[in-house]
């Protein structure tokens, strides 16, 4: 079916300003990517799964202007632990600011810099390619075709430590692509933390292949540059007994979309996915999730939660497929959030498919203003409206904070929260 003339301008004028790189393994996936984009057409207003979130800045030929702003004496999140630390800014490899890439039980490669034959060869967009049924995912098949750089990251066995990517955004017209590659082996467990704005438009995605009883912890913030543009997209494969779990803070961001698509192809395979969202005024935030369960006996949550005021949005688009084989499935999902204002918006889509009929599935979508009722048992105890206020807020989103597991990283998202609304209150 031919595209409509808007959708094949729009895209035809994005692809002609950028260049397909060449050369070395990746080359095969990357041009079915950029069939497969001419084929979709980025996104429009128009397409269902985008009828919440406008793509017209994700999508032009040039990245819209963002200042980096200077945030002070606050340092960068995960900066005070023991990790194996690489940093891009705008998207490029800064080697002096990273640590060295060797770490025991970790193969760590650049996308850049690998031409021979590589693991990654069976990985690299196979997962996101997968993840373009039944939903259309252009950019995530842009990002595969044009990406030059990013991580290729291979556990063996458990690494003392958690890897860091740290994203830096300077230039205020930067325009920035990565793709990640991550494979854990069988009883092997990871631990990936990232943080920074990245660029005044950022593309990335992240492949994800867990072997059977492997486990990977995701830690992500974004936020800090208020006039940033994102859009990510996890493609995560689970085999027999595996665990993935990942959450995102965000703080900040004229717009983000982030995306996360999981298929559960092993029996007994948990994943959780989780993410807390503060926004003020010129703000809007989309999560969008598809999670297929596809084995016996697997477990799955969706826990998110997005506090807004001052005319901000909030956007949760979240789907539990059962497919008929998928016998005691456990599926979970949440999104709320708290209005701390009439002007802000809440736009919720949950959905949930089943062909089996022995699961156990829910679905939830509230949204409210604070509880007054706990506002006036804080009040009365002499806390500052503001204060109360604010612990209040911290309490609401308690719920998908604690999906992280190691608890001194829950401490450092929440003093990160409690920072962020005291320097709005004040």
């Amino acid at each position: 079916m031919a595209l409509p003339q808007a959708k094949q301008t729009a895209t035809e004028a994005r692809l002609s300003a950028l260049t397909l790189p060449t050369g070395g393994w990746p080359d095969a996936a990357r041009r079915d990517a950029l069939s497969r984009v001419q084929a979709m057409g980025l996104p429009g207003a128009r397409d269902e799964y985008w009828k919440y979130t406008p793509p017209s800045t994700l999508v032009q030929v040039d990245a819209p202007q963002a200042q980096a702003l200077d945030h002070g004496d606050e340092a960068p999140l995960f900066e005070g632990r023991d990790r194996l630390k690489i940093v891009f800014v705008d998207g490029v490899f800064d080697a002096e600011a990273s640590d060295d890439l060797a770490l025991e039980g970790v193969q760590i490669d650049r996308l850049a810099e690998v031409k021979d034959i590589h693991w990654a060869k069976d990985l690299y967009g196979v997962l996101e390619a997968r993840g373009q049924k039944p939903v259309d995912r252009p950019l995530a098949a842009l990002n595969t075709a044009f990406a030059t750089d990013g991580l290729l990251i291979h556990v063996t066995q458990t690494p003392s430590k958690p890897i860091h990517i740290s994203y830096v955004h300077s230039d205020s017209a930067s325009d920035a692509i990565l793709h990640h590659v991550v494979k854990v082996d069988a009883g092997a467990e990871a631990t990936i933390l990232e943080n920074g704005p990245a660029a005044a438009r950022f593309n990335k995605v992240m492949e994800v292949d867990l072997a059977d009883t492997a486990k990977l912890h995701h830690i992500r913030a974004q936020g800090r540059d208020h006039e940033r543009r994102a859009a990510t997209h996890i493609f995560a494969r689970l085999g027999t007994e595996s665990v993935f779990k990942t959450f995102t803070l965000t703080v900040n961001g004229v717009l983000t979309r982030n995306e996360c698509v999981v298929e559960l192809t092993g029996d007994d395979a948990v994943a959780h996915i989780a993410g807390a969202c503060m926004g003020d005024g010129d703000f809007h935030h989309d999560d969008t999730v598809f999670v297929t369960h596809d084995a016996v006996g697997c477990e799955s949550r969706q826990v998110f939660k997005k506090v807004l005021r001052n005319g901000a949005t909030g956007v949760f688009q979240g789907k539990i497929l059962v497919k008929p084989d998928a016998q005691k499935t456990d599926g979970y999902q949440i999104s709320q959030s708290l209005l701390l204002d009439e002007d802000s918006q809440f736009l919720a889509k949950p959905e949930l498919e089943i062909y089996a009929d022995d699961v156990a599935c829910s679905h939830g979508s509230t949204s409210g203003a604070i509880d007054e009722d706990g506002l006036f048992y804080l009040r009365a105890r002499g806390l500052p409206r503001g204060t109360a206020e604010d612990l209040l807020t911290i309490a609401f989103i308690a719920e998908a904070v604690q999906e992280v597991e190691d608890t001194s990283l829950q401490e450092e998202l929440v003093e990160r929260v409690a920072g962020w609304l005291e320097r709005r209150r004040g």
